[in-house]
């Protein structure tokens, strides 16, 4: 069945996933890097910036994907993407090391994230049907969890000795993606616009998202996601600096005769092996235990596993009870990651579904932006707090959700298939 999707979608899921590789071995772990070579309140700062960076890049690249083109803002994107690789790569040889120029070079990475993201997912839109999104989005989901996987494993073991390697094999493998995105994926863009009529200021773009901002329901949804997804993204900020910092570099014999040293940077990196392979692994199990079930029931369960497992490692070094925690929120992630996904569906106005889903691309810049504002936080509250505060987003993430479906079933038809 993978064949019979668009030549585009199966070039988009192969660049995504090699890059994706490379790039987990690394940039999860930047907030050690920054935090080792200047602070850890200072890591939170620059980390902030980025995300937000790349926030307003994607505002405006989804604007612009519909302006100039699908794969014309994604070769851009690529293009600058293996121009600030290349440029990591020379500020951080064994000749000399430069944070800030590091930094430099990551916002302009962000830039190329925001403008290549929007498009491809509107490309991916264009050339897909009701009847393959499904298994489009389903098979896309599998391979960046297997791709984090794979490079997590290998980044954890190596980001702290073999830096300056990682990032060669960065710079091949964005020459690869940028080859097959030049030259293997076709424009999908059908604009009946002339170049004179194209208007690319800010106030076209602020009326483009004039009526995803109005429409309440989804706007509350919205918020419920992020509430969700910061806890995820606090696991490569304010957790990785955490267990780097508290956990006491242990041997442990796995062959009789050899030993392995873990230290902090590699228990995450185990961690995040654990919950992707979980993910990989039961997937398709899970989505078919919870089909003709109630969702919002299965949803708000997912949501409070979710969040409990990630309070326990905001504060724990019990290395089996930090595994566990991991066991507790992936189970949660594969129960609440259909049904809100099935949810959103049927709360995005289907006319006005590019303008939606670019809108909804917000929850993960937003909580990037919580996760690199959790390592400041933490750092003046302390662990057991920002386990407390991880609950108080779960609950508010339950109450903004519950509202926007009650909100939205008031408005629509019966018949709606929003399930209580």
């Amino acid at each position: 069945m993978f064949k019979s999707l668009h030549p585009n979608i199966r070039v988009r899921i192969y660049t995504s996933f090699l890059s994706r590789i490379i790039g987990s071995m690394i940039f999860p772990f930047m907030a050690i890097y920054f935090t080792d070579k200047i602070n850890a309140a200072a890591a939170g700062i620059l980390l902030l910036i980025n995300v937000i960076v790349q926030f307003l890049a994607g505002l405006y690249g989804g604007f612009l994907a519909d302006m100039l083109g699908r794969k014309r803002l994604m070769v851009m994107g690529e293009t600058m993407k293996l121009f600030a690789f290349t440029g990591m790569l020379l500020v951080n040889a064994p000749w000399g090391t430069s944070a800030i120029a590091t930094f430099a070079m990551m916002l302009v990475i962000s830039v190329a994230t925001g403008f290549i993201n929007p498009a491809a997912e509107a490309m991916l839109i264009d050339v897909s049907t009701k009847e393959t999104r499904a298994f489009m989005y389903s098979i896309n989901y599998w391979a960046v969890n297997l791709s984090l996987m794979l490079g997590l494993m290998i980044g954890g073991w190596l980001f702290k000795t073999h830096f300056f390697e990682l990032l060669i094999g960065l710079v091949g493998m964005s020459v690869i993606t940028l080859w097959m995105t030049s030259v293997l994926i076709k424009e999908t863009l059908q604009s009946e616009k002339t170049a004179a009529q194209k208007q690319y200021g800010l106030l076209p773009l602020l009326r483009s998202y004039q009526t995803v901002i109005k429409d309440l329901p989804f706007v509350l949804f919205t918020l419920g996601g992020i509430a969700i997804l910061s806890l995820e993204f606090q696991r490569n900020n304010f957790i990785a600096v955490r267990l780097e910092q508290d956990i006491v570099p242990r041997a442990f014999t796995w062959i009789e005769g050899h030993e392995v040293l873990v230290d902090g940077v590699r228990l995450l990196s185990l961690l995040t092996v654990v919950n992707t392979v979980m993910i990989v692994l039961f997937t398709a199990v899970i989505s078919k235990w919870i089909k003709n079930k109630p969702e919002q029931p299965i949803m708000y369960a997912g949501f409070v596993l979710f969040g409990c497992g990630y309070a326990f490692m905001a504060f724990s070094n019990h290395i089996p009870g930090l595994f566990l925690a991991v066991v507790v929120l992936s189970i949660g992630e594969l129960l609440y990651v259909p049904t809100r996904q099935s949810m959103l569906a049927d709360i995005v106005d289907d006319s006005k579904r590019g303008a939606y889903m670019a809108f909804n691309g917000f929850v993960f810049q937003v909580g990037k932006m919580f996760g690199a504002l959790g390592i400041i936080v933490g750092e003046a509250i302390g662990g057991m707090s920002m386990a407390v505060l991880y609950i108080l987003f779960i609950l508010f993430g339950i109450a903004f959700t519950r509202v926007a479906i009650l909100k939205k079933t008031v408005t629509v038809p019966e018949g709606s298939r929003l399930h209580s």
